[in-house]
């Protein structure tokens, strides 16, 4: 965070000023989590349901905090609001407005944020100091506190944007302008909440509609819904994809034996063959994505593609794929899931597993609303129809086994786990050297499988 002090910190969130020095300065990061407290910071108390951040208010000061903005007085040097979150975001606002050198750049998605998120941040770093933290710190909390990390020695903000619902975007461009706006796809997460893919779509766009004149909206040219936005900004557009209606694309994709892709990065400045180091035929729009920021701002086409080539995994569960010591290679992409991530996940077991034996273990997807059947359903006749071998659905995602088996060529093997601990048994029963498995689901604890795999594989490396 800039340096601010109490009384501007209390001016510009609405607050009083308590048991504090109004000319005392913040000088380090903002957090809310007082074990992360770096000396001179801001520690932000929320009053949850299970823990009350202003009981910790004394811990944080111990640790160095220069102040408390909180929602009551805590007997600490604080700034006292109605309510922080809000105050939070107005804080980021005025931050934000005093870096006028900074080029902040805003993406959302249905799938793909965070891992492009994190492409983007690997690019632009090449460039300049650059804050890209890793995780989905996409909401009303998580966005204003990463705007918050930036510093008058940020160059470049990358911001992922998170909605469920119409207006959330615009809310979170109202507390961040970005100059460079990027949409990766529409798809069916958080149906239940916007009701259709085309709500999801109005939603999405709000992005691209808060873009100023000289900005630049990166939109995906594959997509319809996405590339019928560009009627929605008075920004400039690049499109992107595998179209030949993009602006910056790839052609002759082609994977190798670990479902990594290589192709030509075709721009308006000229091409150069990339070859990624992460898995799945989906990276290609991704990375694709985070070529045109980096284009944009300002890296040769031959450097881009290079660096393209050695963005990795930042965030965690996210095709993270990794080999046990007994020949199992496993893929943990368990953070999160929707039918077209799943979808994206599945195909990349495909490939990777091509010529081996293949299991999935599908968790339950939420916020599906009206459509959590079919979505269900839908995600398990790919899983037929790309023939995997081994079908694993935990709990709610039941319906996915009904999905492949509407498949009538299928001759995979259902298994429905009641829970985590019986999906792990199944996995782990009868693996074998070459097997694939994928994890995938939707923070209903599936990680725990992708866990019980890892934990196998260090206990290999250490037995005697």
């Amino acid at each position: 965070m800039i340096r601010m002090t109490l009384d501007e910190i209390a001016a510009v969130t609405g607050g009083r000023l308590v048991n504090a020095d109004p000319a005392a300065t913040v000088t380090g990061p903002v957090e809310y989590d007082s074990r992360a407290l770096l000396p001179g910071g801001l520690f932000v108390a929320f009053a949850g349901e299970k823990v009350d951040g202003h009981d910790y208010a004394a811990t944080a000061v111990e640790a160095g905090a220069a102040a408390v903005l909180g929602s009551r007085d805590t007997g600490q040097p604080g700034i006292v609001v109605a309510e922080p979150l809000e105050a939070l975001a107005k804080l980021a606002h005025v931050a934000v407005g005093r870096l006028p050198e900074l080029t902040v750049v805003g993406l959302t998605g249905s799938s793909g944020k965070t891992t492009t998120k994190d492409y983007i941040g690997q690019l632009l770093a090449r460039l300049g100091p650059t804050v890209a933290p890793a995780g989905s710190l996409n909401n009303e909390l998580g966005f204003p506190y990463t705007v918050l990390k930036a510093t008058t020695g940020t160059r470049f903000l990358v911001l992922e944007m998170g909605a469920r619902g119409i207006g959330h975007i615009a809310h979170l461009t109202g507390i961040a302008a970005p100059r460079i706006g990027v949409v990766l796809n529409i798809g069916a997460a958080h149906i239940g909440e916007f009701g259709s893919v085309e709500g999801t779509a109005r939603a999405k766009g709000e992005l691209v509609e808060s873009l100023p004149a000289e900005g630049l909206a990166v939109l995906n040219a594959d997509d319809p819904l996405v590339a019928a936005m560009a009627s929605r900004t008075q920004a400039r557009v690049v499109r992107v994809g595998e179209s030949a209606q993009a602006g910056v694309r790839a052609t002759d994709v082609t994977l190798d034996e670990r479902g990594r892709a290589a192709y030509t990065l075709v721009t308006p400045a000229g091409s150069a063959p990339v070859r990624l180091a992460v898995t799945g035929r989906h990276q290609v729009g991704n990375t694709l994505a985070a070529a045109a920021v980096a284009l944009e701002a300002g890296m040769p086409v031959a450097d881009v593609a290079a660096a393209l080539g050695e963005v990795g995994i930042v965030s965690s569960r996210r095709m993270d794929v990794f080999d046990r010591p007994d020949g199992v290679t496993v893929i943990d992409d368990s953070y999160n899931a929707n039918p077209s991530s799943t979808a994206a996940a599945l195909r990349a077991l495909a490939a990777l597993g091509e010529g081996r034996r293949t299991i999935a273990v599908l968790g339950y997807m939420a916020e599906l609303g009206e459509y959590e059947t079919s979505g269900h359903q839908d995600v398990g006749r790919l899983a037929a129809e790309l023939g995997v071998d081994r079908l694993v659905a935990v709990a709610q995602a039941a319906p996915v086994l009904d999905g492949a088996a509407s498949i009538p060529e299928w001759k995979g093997e259902p298994i429905a786990a009641a829970d985590q601990a019986a999906a792990i048994a199944a996995v782990t029963g009868d693996l074998r050297p070459g097997d694939v498995v994928l994890v995938k689901g939707s923070r209903y604890r599936t990680w725990e499988v992708a866990d019980a795999l890892r934990a196998d594989a260090a206990a290999e490396e250490v037995s005697p």
